[in-house]
């Protein structure tokens, strides 16, 4: 049997992770081959892969420019792996265990300011179409929910119950979560549902294209970086932005981490804290430039 085909198929039917995570791990991992010269179809090779050359692999990839961050989640990709191989009994020692992962300087999230948010309400940059509509609820959900690309991507009707004001998700992990629907998040849902239903009514996506095509992920992707451009500076406008503002804003108007963990759908309180930083370099700033000493 394949090995990494059969690891593949482990963390999609065992683990439940998505297709794109399952594709990044056989990308880093087929990578990884292609550099040791090695047959990944040959399980027999797995014995053969010594500690110094994933540290050459890694040297090599940090020469290239590579960013710590990403040659950490490479060496994440191989850790995972040989120890499937390990509990395969495929290999007796885990060359991973003398692998040191090189140290990355901790990047605080980006967020939106609340007053740029605030422009999405007071000037008028959706139009009044069908698209303008969906992609002002696209906006809104992701600021109002801090959930991910794919899980919006991934929402169907029945998991948007406008009577109880709850949104069900289906997270990483096929974990599933509540978040509650804030009453202005309401409105727009019922007024985008209204639409959507006079003029489709096969599809099970809740967000749907201008043909009642299930939403997309480059789609979604699109609409928010070309609306976050016209109210906001940042260099970053991804749909994970909107997830580190609605964190950010709930931290700073005083929401519990805890509660802010779960909404978020994080698996463990480490993941959240990195808000706390984020809104402490703010009260910093903040108190450098009004204490009169500072």
């Amino acid at each position: 049997m394949d090995m990494l085909a059969s690891f593949l198929k482990y963390l999609d039917i065992e683990k439940g992770y998505s297709s794109h995570t399952i594709r990044s791990y056989g990308d880093d991992l087929y990578a990884f081959f292609s550099f040791a010269g090695l047959d990944p179809a040959n399980n027999e090779s797995y014995a053969n892969i010594s500690h110094r050359a994933i540290r050459v692999w890694m040297s090599n990839l940090i020469s290239q420019g590579v960013s710590t961050r990403s040659v950490n989640r490479k060496l994440s990709s191989l850790r995972t792996f040989f120890k499937y191989l390990l509990r395969q009994g495929v290999i007796a020692n885990n060359p991973m265990k003398r692998v040191v992962s090189p140290k990355t300087s901790k990047r605080l999230p980006e967020f939106v300011p609340e007053t740029d948010m605030a422009k999405l309400n007071t000037e008028d940059l959706f139009g009044d179409d069908f698209e303008g509509l969906r992609n002002r609820l696209i906006i809104s959900m992701f600021y109002f929910t801090g959930m991910r690309l794919s899980e919006l991507v991934g929402l169907t009707l029945q998991s948007v119950d406008v009577q109880a004001m709850t949104i069900k998700v289906l997270g990483k992990g096929s974990k599933e979560r509540i978040i509650p629907i804030h009453p202005e998040l309401k409105e727009l849902i019922k007024e985008y549902l209204n639409e959507r239903t006079e003029k489709f009514s096969n599809s099970v996506s809740f967000f749907v294209t201008s043909k009642g095509k299930p939403v997309y992920p480059k789609l979604v992707y699109r609409v928010v970086n070309y609306y976050l451009t016209l109210i906001t500076p940042l260099q970053k406008r991804s749909p994970h932005v909107l997830r580190h503002s609605f964190a950010t804003h709930l931290l700073n108007k005083g929401a519990d981490l805890n509660a802010i963990k779960e909404l978020l759908g994080h698996s463990s309180l480490l993941a959240t804290q990195v808000y706390t930083h984020s809104t402490f370099e703010k009260l910093k700033n903040n108190y450098n430039q009004a204490h009169p000493r500072a």
